[in-house]
């Protein structure tokens, strides 16, 4: 999915230009990558926090620059609440990147049926795809999922061009009695850290990321 997101020259840089950008409902953003030059920006909050709703990993950024861009890195308040600074990558929309999405579950697992249990082993899953063509999120189907048996990686149905980066052979979901494993040679996968493209830093790590701007 793709959201335009509108976007003004940052005049001044520092923490402390950054925190009056915040108190007037904007987010300070930087954009970078392709050979171009950093650009210093900033973006209303609403708009911001509209991108995330929607699942956006690519945006067409208007206004003081005009460029596809990926978004590579959210940093969040304290809270976790509010965002305050966007880290943009440049894309042509043909360039092949590695994202990282959302998976869920679709449908009723049979298996559940017998007593087990559905887990969701893989939360998120990282993938290589043209930039115009990263999907929301990775949706598993569980309809035909029986006790003692998993989905792994290799079962995914993908989008045309999306390629899985995982073990073909890591569970994505698991169906087993309450204590067991789903099935022999079935290990979990571990679950990935923070989202390359879409994450969120401390507190602690945004106040630093300020002091170098």
């Amino acid at each position: 999915m793709t959201d335009t997101l509108d976007v003004v020259a940052r005049k001044e840089s520092g923490s402390r230009h950054c925190r009056r950008l915040r108190r007037e409902g904007m987010v300070p953003a930087i954009l970078y990558g392709h050979g171009g030059a950093c650009v210093e920006l900033a973006a209303s909050r609403e708009a911001v926090e509209a991108v995330i709703r929607h699942g956006s990993r690519l945006v067409e950024l208007r206004g003081a620059v005009k460029e596809s861009a990926v978004v590579r890195e959210l940093q969040w308040d304290a809270m976790g609440s509010e965002p305050i600074h966007l880290d943009l990558l440049r894309v042509s929309k043909t360039d092949r990147v590695r994202v990282k999405v959302p998976v869920d579950m679709k449908g009723e697992c049979p298996g559940q049926r017998g007593g087990g249990v559905v887990t969701l082993v893989l939360h998120e899953i990282e993938l290589e795809c043209t930039a115009d063509s990263i999907p929301d999120r990775v949706h598993v189907a569980i309809g035909a999922l029986e006790l003692g048996h998993a989905i792994k990686v290799r079962d995914l149905d993908l989008p045309r061009g999306v390629r899985a980066l995982p073990d073909p052979e890591d569970a994505v979901v698991t169906c087993a009695l309450p204590g067991r494993r789903a099935a022999a040679g079935d290990e979990p996968a571990a679950v990935t850290a923070e989202p390359e493209v879409i994450g969120r830093k401390s507190g602690e790590e945004a106040e630093a990321a300020e002091k170098d701007e």
